[in-house]
């Protein structure tokens, strides 16, 4: 009987093209080795990730009694959240858009 559990975080100010490229470093590893590989990428979309299976972990163990030591990255995948639409002034009365893309982080931790 395999138990796996869950983390979502909703709305992360980060791409999703730029937190998939985090997000396909850990798939399918060991927590340990993915989390001592998040801690060394200079990424910001690693900490964030990090912290979402730092969750994912911790309602493994809490939710359904799990021992962490045989956990590992089941699913994990980053889809494309709203973007917040800004803009910045221009000359001669005009403006120009900002985009600031936002993103849903999806962690599945199972043994």
């Amino acid at each position: 009987m395999t138990i796996e559990t869950t983390a979502v975080l909703k709305g992360v100010r980060l791409s999703a093209q730029k937190g998939r490229l985090v997000a396909d470093l850990v798939r399918g590893k060991p927590i340990q080795s993915a989390l001592d590989l998040l801690a060394f990428t200079p990424k910001k979309g690693a900490d964030i990730i990090r912290k979402v299976l730092l969750s994912a972990v911790a309602n493994a163990e809490h939710n359904d009694g799990a021992d962490i030591d045989e956990l590992k990255v089941k699913t994990i995948y980053v889809e494309k959240g709203k973007v917040l639409r800004r803009f910045t002034a221009r000359a001669k009365g005009r403006g120009n858009r900002i985009v600031k893309p936002t993103c849903h982080v999806y962690v599945t931790v199972g043994s």
